[in-house]
């Protein structure tokens, strides 16, 4: 649970034009710079250095920077996005990462894979099979894990509604608890986990972020605040409206490692 670093991308003034299934109208692009860089502010609060990518306008939902890729410490794999117009996205990350990894891998066609479906929770990675990561792609990640000696665990959500990724409804705030949505308390993969249950009419909270010594959390959901605090967590609250327009989250806005 410990970051140092982090990358992060400038929304664009197309970013209004990216990919969503909200229903909550066109977001405010300035409003939403306003609130990247209160993110930002936030990650460099919680201790770890940051880079800031420039906009990319041929890309409207490349603010969303996490799908590209899944980092830890040691190693760097550059993911393919299950939206096709959201693929080209991955060839500066690609170049980004290749300057910082010496061990850097990637997933390949057929495989699709976002890095949002992606939860690391103490040693294991528990992979979301959604409609943006097929089974081609979360397979060639297990092998990528277990060459290194990290267990995984499949998480099939396809069926589960109001879940664009894994992490829309799964967050690990510490190496054995979760904050999890009402629909997967019960999964199997998370009986061996302490939970902290999110509240149906809450649900978009559950993607919050656990930053070395504080967990962000999006403002305006005060149970799940509670619960964390309860916990013994120390919480930030961030304004995310314009990013929950566009279906992201905080886990979205950011590379961390």
């Amino acid at each position: 649970m410990r970051f140092s670093k982090a990358i992060v991308r400038t929304p664009c003034p197309s970013f209004a034009d990216g990919l969503t299934t909200s229903g909550l109208g066109r977001p405010d692009v300035g409003l939403a710079l306003a609130q990247h860089r209160a993110y930002v502010e936030a990650l460099r609060m919680c201790g770890l250095g940051v880079t800031e990518l420039p906009p990319d306008a041929a890309y409207p939902d490349s603010t969303f920077v996490e799908d590209t890729a899944v980092l830890t410490a040691e190693w760097a794999l550059v993911a393919r996005p299950g939206a096709p117009n959201r693929q080209g996205e991955v060839e500066s990350i690609g170049q980004v990462l290749s300057g910082r990894f010496d061990r850097l891998g990637a997933i390949e066609s057929p495989g699709t894979l976002d890095g949002g479906d992606i939860c690391e929770a103490g040693e294991r990675f528990f992979l979301g099979l959604s409609h943006r990561t097929n089974e081609a792609g979360a397979r060639q990640l297990a092998a990528f894990l277990g060459d290194r000696g990290r267990p995984s665990t499949m998480v099939d959500i396809r069926e589960t509604p109001g879940l664009l990724h894994l992490k829309s409804g799964i967050a690990a705030v510490a190496p054995d608890t979760l904050v999890v949505v009402d629909a997967l308390a019960r999964h199997p993969a998370f009986s061996e986990y302490n939970l902290i249950e999110v509240h149906a009419e809450e649900a978009y909270a559950a993607n919050c972020l656990r930053l070395n010594d504080h967990v962000l959390i999006a403002a305006g959901f005060p149970r799940l605040e509670s619960a964390l605090r309860a916990a013994g967590l120390k919480t930030i609250a961030l304004d995310m409206s314009e990013f929950r327009k566009m279906d992201g989250g905080l886990s979205c806005l950011s590379l961390r490692y």
